[in-house]
């Protein structure tokens, strides 16, 4: 190793004999960074995320024009100054001094003032894109559709070998081992995404096997997931007739894909919990369900079992016929009120005749004859009813209440006025 008195003084002195060390080429980049004075610079944030509590930020910056980018360190006082527009995809302008970390050899820029100038271009057309498609009423919760208990087939849409295809089906079957996958790789960033993520879901929303369907990426700074926030993904998403999952971004990113879709997962992981049950759960469940109506059902059979009993103990069930009785007595009463009443009826109608019988033999001639009365017919059968009609001599028929005899007039005498007066 050579000794540090024989280093080449500059480093256009050093050759292939007598070359720096790493450490010495370092720490002189470090002496000439630190001499450059501070400056303000622009770009846009591509890459934040909030830690509260801690004493420094760290964010990335990027050029609006050009496909370079750098990290920031600040106190958090200073980002706190910054304003609350301060977040990713805000553009900035930036009083730092550039800073070398020797350790590894990354340049940054160390901030001490941080202003925020809107947002950048593309999010802020995205932000009216936005708001065009919520007055067309495609992110309205009315046009929802429910997820499916329990999917036939899982449409995925995901990078290419990509950890969020991991991480969707494996939790997925790890919760519903049978789950059955349709998998479409596509690209998940860049100018192929939408043309990519748009056909294959086109495609998936035409199989009529695949109940739900998943678009998955798992995150990534604001740029990456631009291509998500897309009017043509975003209309294509909302024409699908197939239930929809997003799961694109972590917790804090909102992708208009999100607000489209049907549910909006936070993970990868958190849309496989979403769209199958867990079977140890649905087990669980199911051991509840089955316990519950053991028990409804032990309950109902011991009900009608008491009742039953108590049917089988009243006195009809154990002589069916004594249900019977009281009617056949009420039967037996009205049959002889039946009859004494008809017997009294007859009785009297008997009576009547009896007296219409005696009051007609009274009337009658043979009543008459019956009391010693006779009727006297003439020789030429005519009714005797005045001695004026006969003479002495004549012969005349009596009738008797029994039998007849022939008697001869001897006398007749008719009876005076005196007589007639009386």
């Amino acid at each position: 190793m050579n000794a540090n008195s024989n280093l080449a003084p500059r480093a256009s002195l050093t050759t292939r004999d007598n070359p720096w060390p790493l450490a010495l080429l370092s720490t002189n980049i470090k002496k000439y960074v630190d001499r450059m004075s501070a400056l303000w610079v622009e770009g846009q944030v591509v890459e934040y995320k909030r830690r509260p509590g801690t004493r420094m930020a760290f964010f990335t910056i990027r050029d609006l024009h050009q496909n370079v980018s750098m990290t920031v360190k600040a106190f958090a006082g200073v980002v706190d100054k910054a304003g609350p527009g301060f977040d990713e995809g805000a553009r900035v302008v930036v009083n730092a001094k550039p800073d070398y970390y020797e350790v590894n050899g990354s340049l940054s820029l160390f901030a001490h003032d941080i202003h925020t100038s809107g947002l950048g271009d593309l999010l802020a057309q995205i932000e009216m894109l936005r708001k065009r498609l919520a007055a067309e009423g495609l992110f309205a919760s009315e046009r929802k559709k429910p997820l499916p208990f329990l999917p036939r087939v899982v449409g995925l849409i995901c990078g290419r070998n990509a950890k969020a295809k991991h991480d969707v089906i494996v939790n997925a079957q790890a919760r519903w081992p049978s789950t059955r996958f349709e998998i479409r790789e596509v690209a998940v960033q860049g100018k192929r995404c939408v043309p990519e993520v748009a056909a294959a879901l086109a495609e998936l929303d035409q199989l009529a096997q695949v109940d739900v369907i998943v678009i998955a990426r798992g995150g990534g700074s604001v740029e990456d997931l631009l291509p998500f926030s897309d009017e043509a993904i975003v209309r294509a998403a909302a024409d699908a007739t197939t239930p929809l999952v997003s799961a694109i971004g972590h917790e804090t990113d909102a992708p208009l894909l999100d607000l489209v879709s049907d549910y909006r997962a936070s993970t990868p992981t958190d849309a496989a919990r979403k769209i199958v049950p867990d079977v140890a759960e649905q087990e669980v469940l199911l051991t509840d369900a089955r316990t519950r109506m053991q028990h409804l059902l032990r309950q109902r059979i011991n009900t009608e079992l008491t009742g039953l009993s108590n049917l089988r103990a009243r006195p009809v069930m154990s002589r069916p016929s004594a249900m019977f009785d009281v009617e056949a007595e009420r039967l037996s009463g009205a049959r002889e009120r039946l009859r004494l009443r008809t017997r009294s009826l007859v009785d009297m109608a008997q009576g009547q005749v009896d007296s219409a019988r005696q009051t007609l033999r009274a009337l009658s001639p043979q009543g008459i004859l019956e009391r010693g009365f006779s009727v006297l017919r003439g020789p030429s059968g005519q009714i005797i009813t005045s001695a004026s009609q006969i003479k002495k001599g004549d012969l005349l028929e009596g009738l008797l209440a029994e039998g007849r005899m022939v008697t001869q007039v001897v006398g007749a005498t008719l009876p005076t006025k005196k007589d007639e007066n009386d």
